[in-house]
This record gives C-alpha cells, structure tokens and sequence, in this order.
C-alpha cells in the first residue's frame, strides 16, 4: 500500500515511488543484497504485486492466468499498440510451446478462445498462426526445459518493456532521471565544450577554461595580410592563404603546438581561400583573381591547376565531396559558373546560364547530399544534388561569406549589416537565428562553428578582435583581443573543440587556447 509521504524541499517527490526507483537502480548495478535489505527494511517492493503475479505465471507456463493479468493491467491504459503487442507476445509463446510438445489440438482451442475473448483482431490471429506454424523451431520434438525457461525469462523482459507504470518501472529509472537533470544543466551552460563525463557531486557549471579564449602560439610566416585560414578534417593541419600570393601548410603537433610545413608559391595573385580534402592529403587554393591550384599535403607539390590553361578561369571558392576525389567550384565571373571536377582536371558537371549568377561562396555539406551557393551577394541556393530540389533563402543585405556546421544539419553566413545568421539546412526555419556584437562593414568577414557538437560560433571582425558565441545566445559570450588590424578568418580545430585559429591583416596567425579558469 502506498503512502502519501513525500521528499525533497519543494515537496514533490513521492517517497514511496522513490524508495522503488532506488532499489531497481541497486538490481540494475548489481547489489542485490543491498536492494533486498532495501526491500526489507522499507516494506516496499521493487516489483508490483501484479507484475510479480505475472512473473510467476509465465515462468509456470499458466497462460490463461498470464493473458488474464495483462488484460487487466492494460485496463487504463489507452495504448491499445502495446496491449495487443504485449498479448500477441504470449499468446505466441504458448502456441509455440504446445506445437513443440505436439499438442495441436489445444494449440487450435487457445486461438479460437483468445480471438474471441481478447481484442486482439482477426487478422493478427490469423498472422500470429501462420508464424507460428511456419517457423521451423515450431516442429514437434523432444522439449529442452531449460531452453523453454530461457525463453519464458525472455518474453517477460519484452513484457516489462510494454506493461505501463506503476506496475513495472520503466529500465534504469534513475539513471535517465539523473542524466537528464545533468543533460538540463549542460544546456544552460554557456561554456560547455567537453565530452568528459560531469560530476555529480555538485551542480554543472563550466568557465571559460573550457573554451579557446588564450593567445596561446602566434604565427609569423606570412610577408602581407592574412585572408583566410582552416584546419583540416583530422584537426591535425592548419592552411593559411594570404595577399602575398601564398599558402601555407602548417603542421599540429601531438602537443597542440604548430609548426610550418609547406609554403605553396605558385599563384600569382593573392590567394583569398583554401579547402582541404576530407582524407587531408591534398588542398586547393584560389582566389577572387586566381585560378584553382591542387596541392600535395605531404610533399607541398602542385599537383594540377584547373581550367585547361584559361587564365581568366578565376575562382573565388571552392568544396570537396567526402570521397576527396570530385571538387566542385565557383566563379566571381557569372560566364564561368560552377564546375564539378575529377582531381585530374576532368570536368564531371557544370552548372552555367543566365540562372548561375555570380558566386560569392559555396560548400558542400559533408554527406555530399547538398551543394550550398551565395549567388549574387543576397541568395542563398541549397541544392540537393540527388534529387535536384532546389531550395531558395534570401537575405536583405550582401552576404560575404558561408559555413556549415560539422553535421551538416545548419549553416552560417556572415552579412555587410555586422550580423550573423543561423539557418538549419532542413528549410524548417522561417526565420534565422542572428548573432551581432563584432564589427563588418567593408571587408570579407569569415565565421565559422566549432566546440563540441558545434555549440559554438567564432568570427573575425574589423575592430581587430575575435568574437565567439554559444548558439544559445545572441551576444557574445567571449571577445579575443591580440590582433592589431582586421581579423579576416576564424578556423575551429574540428578535433580539439578547445583550438582555435585567426587570420589577420596585421600578416599574423594567433592559435588560441583554453582560457585561465575564474576564481
């Protein structure tokens, strides 16, 4: 019998309910001791009367008994799917057994009975017979006791996954209770970028220790401004493409520190942006004015440069698709268009018209199923390239950049009127999530997402400082000073959400860290 009494300072926790979700949970570890002096000594059972009557019906093999018992628990409840299922389940357990011992003629009686007593259906009866007798393990021969035990053990832990509460707790109760009051916690943490596991043994709460929020390397390779910058999939290299007509390859070391592998001099205008491939074994770098150049990751050798020798083929960016052998790419030269090429310099597709006006920006996201273009400053164009489904996103000032998160489920792009905005890729929004605080108004601003699970937004700004957001949040959760003129580019270490990177005119490269923790 239950009683009223509760727990807890709000005075909403049953005592009753609470004492039985502790002992499942002491079963589930394994302390059965533990749980059955639990038991004892709080007059309070894990199991329901009924369901322990149930038990013990199942295990002796009384079905009618078992069939009666789940009627009368599914009574209240409005979930007829699971009653039926829950029915189906042992009225299959019984025919199967009376079929393996040969006795046909009660299997037919418990049919025609429980198809008429049970709201089972005719026409689940009548598939509920045709499985059973067609299943091989259903020919009559010799029963094995222990393998009808483990059979009946099996259709009841299917049955606690049916049977409504009270009478049987849902699996790992207070578990999921605990988790998801931690799961809550983490969500109002603005600072939360750690896949460790959280202490219980006060209330989560992260600094901004947690987040890359320290000068921690400055990078000095560079003979002009600094336009763009992107780690690779693996985290373990960093490109930089500059006004001084280069691109450099940087290696990260085991200790996070970096170190510069590969200076790429072959353009000869400035390179405004790089891509990797997902494999990281090769990178393409281009240009507003440049052509497209293929690059060797481990030797620094170029590999092709795209456009058959056409000179005026400038490309302004660039993607790869996840198999690192097609790349797409688009023109600030609405006659060029976008081109998908093999790493060879064969052209696979092309996507050229009066409708391919000129592309400020594109990406493709990491299934390879989209193709994300800016066209013209204020389009936004999400192409699915299996089906062809076009979807249409316009915004009211020029956007000068894009980024997609690492699932692939939302996108970012920087506009002229210093905001930011969120769309999900899904076209569900109707309205975008907006981000404002840093500062943009005649330069190509890049931002980008990172953290765990892409919780996060950095983006550079024309006031020489970096500019991090929790997508939660419309205002800056952390401002980054150390540059001395415009911050062009952020990158997110995709493997170390505590690594970031910026580029900026001042022809330096700051790698940030996690921050001092506040005391």
């Amino acid at each position: 019998m239950e009683n009223n009494e509760v727990l807890g300072s709000k005075g909403l926790l049953k005592k009753h309910e609470f004492v039985r979700i502790l002992i499942q949970c002491l079963y589930s570890l394994g302390y059965k001791n533990s749980a059955s002096c639990l038991e004892q000594e709080s007059n309070i059972s894990c199991k329901s009367s009924d369901f322990e009557f149930l038990e013990k019906q199942v295990l002796t093999g009384d079905w009618d008994s078992s069939l009666a018992v789940l009627d009368r628990v599914f009574d209240d409840s409005r979930d007829d799917s699971r009653r039926n299922t829950a029915l189906y389940l042992v009225l299959k357990q019984c025919l199967s057994e009376y079929l393996k011992r040969g006795e046909t003629s009660l299997a037919l009686s418990v049919l025609q009975k429980q198809a008429q007593v049970f709201r089972v259906g005719r026409e689940k009866i009548h598939m509920l017979a045709f499985d059973v007798i067609t299943s091989k393990e259903m020919e009559p021969g010799e029963v094995d006791s222990c393998l009808v035990q483990d059979l009946r053990r099996r259709l009841l832990a299917e049955l606690e996954k049916l049977i409504p509460t009270p009478v049987v707790i849902p699996g790992r109760r207070l578990e999921h209770l605990v988790e998801s009051a931690v799961m809550n916690q983490i969500d109002t943490c603005m600072y939360h970028n750690s896949w460790d596991a959280v202490s219980l043994y006060e209330d989560h709460r992260c600094g901004r220790d947690q987040i890359p929020s320290e000068t921690v390397q400055v990078l000095v390779a560079h003979k002009n401004e600094v336009w763009f910058v992107q780690f690779s999939d693996s985290g373990k290299y960093l490109a930089t493409a500059s006004s001084d007509c280069t691109a450099i390859i940087w290696k990260v070391l085991d200790d996070n520190e970096v170190e510069l592998m590969h200076t790429l001099q072959s353009h000869q205008n400035p390179v405004s942006f790089v891509s990797w491939s997902p494999d990281d074994t090769k990178l393409l770098t281009c240009g507003n004015a440049e052509v497209l150049k293929l690059w060797d990751v481990e030797t620094g050798v170029l590999r092709h440069t795209f456009g058959n020798n056409d000179s005026v083929f400038t490309v302004s960016s660039c993607a790869w698709f996840p198999d690192s052998t097609r790349l797409v790419c688009g023109s600030s030269d609405p006659e060029r268009g976008i081109v998908m090429w093999d790493t060879d310099g064969n052209e696979i597709k092309a996507w050229r018209g009066t409708r391919i006006p000129k592309v400020v920006d594109l990406a493709v996201t990491p299934d390879g199923e989209s193709m994300i273009t800016v066209f013209s400053d204020k389009e936004i164009r999400i192409l699915n390239l299996e089906s062809l489904v076009e979807r249409v996103v316009t915004e009211e000032q020029a956007i000068t950049s894009l980024s997609v998160s690492g699932d692939g489920k939302f996108f970012i792009v920087n506009l002229s009127s210093q905001e930011i905005h969120l769309w999900d890729l899904a076209g569900e929004w109707k309205q975008p999530l907006k981000f404002t605080g840093h500062r943009q108004s005649k330069y190509v601003i890049r931002s980008c997402f990172g953290g765990l699970d892409s919780s996060f937004i950095a983006s550079g700004s024309e006031d020489s400082q970096v500019y991090i957001w929790n997508v939660k949040n419309k205002k800056p959760l952390e401002v980054l000073s150390g540059h001395s003129m415009t911050v062009n580019c952020v990158s997110w270490n995709p493997r170390n959400p505590l690594m970031l990177a910026s580029a900026s005119d001042d022809q330096t490269i700051r790698i940030w860290g996690p921050g001092k923790p506040v005391r």
